[in-house]
């Protein structure tokens, strides 16, 4: 393990365990942008196997557009509160498709992978969760999504569950619509190890995530 690893690592574990080892922001910033450029130079390429499972959210920069705004004031990146929990879950799905697509699904999910993503936040017993499919680019490493149902929580009782943004409608247009024409919202992934996972977002943001238990 090479000395960026090692301080994403400790990064994550900051977050997920509350390691005392806390790398500075600077640090950790760094090892994010040495670990992606080293990722273009190898041309690494990922499954969505690889990234299949339980994802906690644990440091985060700005986009482009917000870091130009804030400046000094935003820094180099922070970490998640630990008061708050913001996970993203992955797994995989086969393409679904009837007799009469089935030819046409077939001729333009041969370049991807499938599958469906939850995004879940959680502060105290309250917790927004948001899902809908995802589909990863095997050419350039790019997970492409689009949230079409939310559930809101409270403890164990359900408050409210539904679609949004078009819902089934979206759903059906997802895999057939162009990520860059559309633009549909993504994130470059440029480190996947066991443990952890890092992308940098359509907005330009960079992110690291820690595996859950």
């Amino acid at each position: 393990m090479n000395s960026n690893s090692t301080i994403l690592q400790q990064a994550a574990l900051a977050v997920l365990e509350r390691s005392r080892q806390r790398p500075t922001p600077e640090q950790v910033v760094q090892a994010l942008l040495a670990v992606e450029k080293a990722n273009k130079q190898q041309k690494i390429r990922y499954s969505l196997n690889d990234i299949t499972g339980d994802w906690r959210l644990c440091f985060i920069t700005g986009t482009r557009k917000t870091r130009q705004r804030a400046g000094v004031v935003l820094g180099a990146g922070r970490y998640v509160p630990s008061l708050i929990t913001i996970s993203l879950a992955y797994a995989a799905s086969p393409l679904a498709a009837s007799p009469s697509t089935a030819t046409d699904n077939a001729s333009y999910s041969a370049s991807f992978e499938t599958g469906n993503v939850t995004n879940r936040v959680q502060l105290g017993q309250l917790q927004m969760a948001l899902s809908g499919p995802t589909k990863l680019l095997s050419k350039n490493n790019i997970l492409a999504f689009d949230f079409t149902r939310i559930t809101l929580q409270l403890s164990e009782f359900s408050l409210y569950q539904g679609t949004v943004r078009g819902g089934e409608t979206s759903e059906a247009k997802f895999y057939s619509a162009s990520v860059g024409v559309e633009k549909q919202a993504f994130f470059n992934y440029f480190l996947v190890q066991e443990d952890i996972i890092a992308a940098r977002g359509r907005g330009g943001g960079l992110a690291l995530w820690g595996r859950q238990a």
